[in-house]
């Protein structure tokens, strides 16, 4: 398999070092890629900024002007979790631009499958706003892109939180799936159960809310019944994958109970789907594991998959969650 790593050190301009979502998360991984096995089997390629017209297509003027605005006049806060930095705004355009790359690299045949290392992460941001450590919607700009090509886009979303931004896009869609397991309750607050889309998406967005302390077990079964299953039937051309290492049960803003091996094993159910497949940077803030957590997928990707053979511990009582989605979504899907 020939795997692309899409990065850049620009992405390291947006910086707070008292923030968690800070530079130090990509040159830890960065560090982690480097001692890889199999790193001289990978393709590291420069990302190029998303086009304006792309970014008006999702995202709102009044938002787009904001980021610009603060980026030309120095560091400030759009809320209390967000930060924008000085020239953010070509930064946050390298990162959209990177996944747009991507996937277009992997569904034109350039290369197999992808991991775009891009910051600052993207899927919270909503068409309108800005939010939850997000500036554009990275997932949603590519999968944008590659939809308007008469693609088929399913977004897998594994982050400990829900991504409200990328959901409330494609909302109302039908050629675009988006499927999120997360903590529940937790921030943003959305990603409930009955959140399955409206009109002509209605079906389209599967949303599996979890207990505290739900880890591989739980999700493997969520997988097995409801999420491969509804992929299948979906049939999609790539498959971009919201990769938040933050579900991992070490992470210090999580809650779930992911072990380092579950991220690799996440990879390959969907690679059987549609082995097309682009995974994008999102969450994921304990520096001792984002590294490795990160390898797991990677290694999947060159099919030389790693085992770190991490023990675990979790509350299997989320699998009662299955048979709800079943009863919600059986309209929708052949469960």
């Amino acid at each position: 398999m020939t795997t692309q790593i899409v990065y850049s050190s620009e992405f390291n301009r947006h910086d707070n070092i008292g923030h968690p979502e800070n530079a130090e998360r990509l040159l830890v991984m960065m560090k982690a890629v480097q001692h890889a096995p199999f790193y001289n089997k990978l393709s590291f390629i420069e990302p190029t900024m998303v086009s304006e017209e792309l970014l008006f297509s999702v995202h709102s003027k009044e938002m787009i002007q904001q980021i610009k605005d603060i980026s030309d006049q120095g560091n400030s806060w759009i809320d209390l979790d967000t930060y924008v930095c000085k020239k953010d705004y070509p930064t946050a355009r390298l990162a959209a631009g990177g996944v747009v790359d991507a996937c277009q690299n992997v569904i034109s045949g350039k290369t197999d499958n992808a991991f775009a290392l891009v910051r600052p992460p993207g899927h919270h941001a909503t068409a309108d706003r800005s939010m939850g450590f997000c500036l554009f919607n990275n997932a949603a700009l590519a999968a944008q892109h590659i939809s308007k090509l008469g693609k088929r886009v399913l977004i897998f979303d594994h982050d400990v939180h829900h991504g409200n931004g990328t959901q409330s896009i494609f909302y109302e869609r039908s050629d675009v799936l988006y499927q999120s397991f997360h903590l529940s309750p937790h921030y943003p607050g959305t990603g409930a159960i009955n959140e399955i889309g409206t009109g002509s998406g209605k079906g389209y967005t599967v949303n599996a809310p979890l207990f505290h302390g739900a880890g591989d077990d739980v999700v493997s079964c969520l997988l097995d019944e409801i999420f491969i299953p509804i992929a299948r039937q979906f049939k999609p051309d790539i498959i971009i994958v919201s990769s938040g290492f933050d579900s991992h049960h070490a992470d210090h803003l999580g809650g779930l109970a992911l072990s380092t091996d579950f991220f690799g094993e996440m990879i390959k159910r969907y690679q059987e789907i549609q082995p097309k497949l682009v995974c994008t940077l999102e969450g994921g803030y304990n520096l001792d594991w984002i590294g490795k957590c990160l390898l797991s997928q990677i290694g999947q990707l060159t099919s030389h998959p790693l085992v770190f053979g991490e023990k675990t511990f979790e509350d299997k009582t989320g699998e009662q969650i299955v048979p709800l989605l079943k009863k919600g979504l059986k309209g929708f899907w052949r469960l």
